[in-house]
């Protein structure tokens, strides 16, 4: 697992220490990965989630090329 650890500088706020370390935990990806795997999901439900992606993006191309 991997953690996100800030420590604190001289001199510096307790509001841009948690700025930084809010940056570091987007970053890294932590809660997109906690937020995924909440749940279990078999890899043909996965495939299928994906599939339906790749048309909806395919979609969102096709209407912003025809503009």
């Amino acid at each position: 697992m991997i953690l996100a650890v800030v420590t604190l500088r001289p001199g510096e706020s307790q509001d841009s220490l948690l700025k930084r370390f809010r940056k570091k935990v987007v970053k890294s990806g932590i809660l997109s990965t906690v937020r995924r795997k909440r749940w279990f999901v078999s890899k043909s439900e996965q495939r299928r989630m994906e599939q339906k992606k790749a048309v909806r993006r395919l979609k969102r191309r096709q209407l912003k090329e025809a503009e």
